[in-house]
């Protein structure tokens, strides 16, 4: 009998949420057919058949909430080929797997949102989504539930721990909280962030860019039919500028007393996501066009948007920028994305009186950055050094264009 177990699909991983089986006890399975599809802090996933076989029993029910190494359902090895062919034969399938995941992917929506709809009994396929194409968000649950209240025989009969509250008395005077849970991506982003912090000490250097002929330059390359968005350029601009000051791609490896310099440039795009902020990889962005820096971002950030990012898209950043500008941040001290040296935070752009070169005054376009560095590996003498480069490849694009010659 082999044991189907969850192992670790993502960095960090500890538990999972089952969402979907695409088996039923009896079937017959052949090796690497897929039979649940498990979500996690980061990515959902599916665990495939390791050999062929029957199933025989799930051990597990869609819903559960499992640790890594959890047993999720048996399977009895069929070895021999005709022996499972004969077996496939008298066997009506049903294809499970097809309907579940159309029943998963026909409602846009997180698995977060879905647990709440579940726990309180709503079908998460009559509710109407009014998130950013057409998601259902938590507001749009707690609506029907609203609704729900006002026909008391319709009301849940398990209220969920989400919408339950707990009283307390100030004085003579009753309150009411509303919990949510502390568990999930919010947890698995508190952990990692108190770890950065209490491991790393952060330094922040704060630097502003006058990037009016970069915006003037897009604007031109847009007109002639190549437009690309500023993320792309200050990425290509990073990894010039992470070439010639290697420290801030670099890992310390204090069991072996060494900084490890590493000579790949995997930038990790910190993006805010329905279910908490996640940091996916654009990997080699040396090798890569603006253009295709730009495309590939932007494929990131839907899949990032969508909860259909995988494992191999969270692995191996190298260096982490976090583009809070359009969100309106002027200015911030990022924690680390660790074990990584240090973390850009890009913020607005706002028109303001400057002085030009040649002393006159004028309007143009300044940007805020912040940079928080580990002071272990790198002192602030060179943070100042890095970010003077990266401004002048942003405030002189032909000097990056050189670079690219």
């Amino acid at each position: 009998m082999i044991e189907v177990k969850l192992h670790d699909i993502g960095e960090g991983m500890t538990e999972g949420e089952i969402l979907t089986f695409f088996v039923k006890v009896g079937d017959v399975v052949k090796m690497d057919q897929p039979l649940v599809e498990v979500q996690t802090d980061k990515v959902s996933a599916e665990l495939s058949a390791p050999k062929a076989g029957i199933v025989k029993e799930i051990l597990i029910e869609q819903g559960e909430s499992v640790t890594v190494g959890t047993s999720i359902l048996m399977i009895e090895e069929i070895r021999d080929e005709k022996e499972l062919e004969q077996r496939q034969e008298k066997t009506t399938v049903k294809n499970y797997r097809s309907e579940a995941v159309r029943s998963q992917r026909r409602v846009l929506a997180s698995p977060y949102t879905r647990k709440i709809a579940r726990e309180n009994q709503v079908n998460i396929e009559d509710v109407v989504g009014t998130g950013e194409k057409g998601r259902v968000i938590d507001q749009d649950v707690y609506a029907v539930l609203e609704g729900f209240k006002k026909k008391p025989e319709q009301q849940s009969k398990k209220p969920s721990p989400e919408l339950r509250s707990s009283s307390y008395f100030t004085g003579s005077k009753p309150s009411s909280v509303r919990t949510i849970p502390y568990e999930g991506r919010r947890k698995q982003i508190a952990t990692k962030m108190t770890e950065s912090v209490y491991t790393i000490p952060h330094v922040t250097h704060f630097e502003e860019a006058n990037v009016t002929s970069l915006l003037e330059w897009r604007t031109a390359c847009k007109e002639v039919g190549m437009p690309f968005s500023l993320g792309a350029y200050f990425i290509k601009a990073l990894v010039i500028t992470l070439k010639e000051h290697p420290l801030f791609n670099s890992v310390l490896d204090e069991k072996n007393g060494v900084i490890r310099i590493q000579d790949f440039y995997n930038i990790g795009l910190a993006t805010n996501a329905p279910d908490g902020l996640i940091v996916p990889v654009l990997k080699h962005a040396d090798r890569k066009s603006i253009l295709t820096i730009d495309r590939e971002m932007k494929e990131l950030t839907r899949k990032a948007q969508d909860n259909e990012l995988k494992g191999d898209d969270l692995r191996g950043g190298t260096f982490t920028v976090s583009n809070v500008g359009p969100l309106g941040s002027t200015g911030a001290t990022p924690i680390i994305n660790a074990p990584q040296t240090a973390l850009l935070a890009i913020h607005k752009t706002k028109r303001r009186p400057i002085v030009t070169k040649d002393d006159q005054l004028a309007i143009g376009d300044v940007m805020t950055m912040s940079m928080s560095f580990d002071h272990r590996i790198a002192d602030g003498a060179q943070a100042v050094a890095f970010t003077n480069r990266w401004v002048e490849l942003l405030e002189e694009p032909k000097r990056l264009i050189l670079e690219l010659m």
